[in-house]
């Protein structure tokens, strides 16, 4: 019946039955391969994160260089940086790169060899939520945050790790922030069976005990709701671009999950992905949330 819906949809836009969107192509970053061959040579990395998620890297990478004027800098901090798979793509495109995470993954032998070998910086963070290692970054000491896919993880009050990531964003500075779409036609949004049932939304118990996920969505957000989450933490930001973006992920193989692919690639707000950019023009404000406890 569903399909049968999407296939009325398709012909009144006159789309074929084997429409699909355009593959997505490597970014200045390097493809997959090249990559492996890079890391290959300081040891052991998660090749099946790589191949997931390469797409995903370039993709942010190609959304944010085409716009962004390299005179303004390219001191870049990858907040995140798991096994410097991304940070690596952009420091190839020619950003230097301080990458921090948690010490499971920056204190491995291979991705500390990775990180002398290509000249990233690593600050190892174990407290997101108190940031005692990124307290340790000079003030205005960066001109772009890499912060992807991390802020629907976000189980804490991340007001004073915004007031951190404020204190060394340079003036003109920007912040870039990839997140899934809770309006997505394949967002948990329109899982209206488990709504009926009693089952609630975002990630299921299913998924909690038996999908690897690399950290369980705590949540996830609307464009408009990261709008005004960053106009709620300063009157300085300045959201400069907002992008609804296709699949980063191969596209389903059933006819009944092309035309979803189809319809989300004509009606942008449907698109799994979002793609933000906040500019920090002048330090004026502050972060001025305070937490109400």
């Amino acid at each position: 019946m569903a399909r049968s819906r999407l296939r009325k949809i398709a012909d009144l836009f006159g789309w074929p039955d084997d429409v699909r969107e355009p593959s997505l192509t490597a970014g200045g970053g390097g493809g997959v391969d090249e990559l492996l061959r890079v890391l290959d040579g300081y040891g052991h990395t998660d090749v099946g994160y790589l191949r997931h998620h390469h797409e995903r890297f370039s993709l942010t990478l190609e959304e944010f260089d085409g716009s962004w004027d390299r005179s303004r800098g390219v001191r870049l901090l990858d907040i995140g940086a798991h096994w410097l798979h991304q940070s690596l793509m952009w420091r190839r495109a020619g950003y230097e790169v301080t990458a921090m995470d948690l010490p499971v993954t920056l204190d491995l032998p291979s991705v500390r060899a990775a990180a002398d070998g290509e000249g990233i910086r690593l600050v190892t963070e174990s407290d997101l939520e108190r940031c005692p290692s990124l307290s340790n970054l000079p003030d205005d000491s960066v001109n772009v945050v890499l912060f992807t896919e991390i802020i629907e993880h976000i189980t804490f009050n991340p007001v004073h790790f915004w007031s951190e990531v404020y204190r060394v964003l340079m003036p003109g500075g920007r912040i870039v922030i990839t997140t899934p779409n809770y309006y997505s036609w394949f967002g948990r949004a329109w899982d209206f069976r488990r709504f009926r049932t009693g089952f609630g939304g975002g990630v299921s118990v299913d998924e909690v005990l038996a999908t690897p996920t690399y950290g369980h969505h705590w949540r996830e957000f609307a464009m408009h709701e990261l709008i005004r989450y960053f106009c709620l933490l300063s009157p300085d930001f300045n959201v400069v671009k907002i992008k609804y973006v296709k699949n980063y992920y191969p596209p389903p193989v059933t006819r009944g999950g092309r035309m979803k692919q189809a319809l989300c690639e004509r009606i942008p707000w449907l698109r799994p992905n979002l793609h933000l950019e906040i500019e920090l023009p002048a330090k004026q404000a502050g972060i001025v949330v305070k937490p109400g406890w």
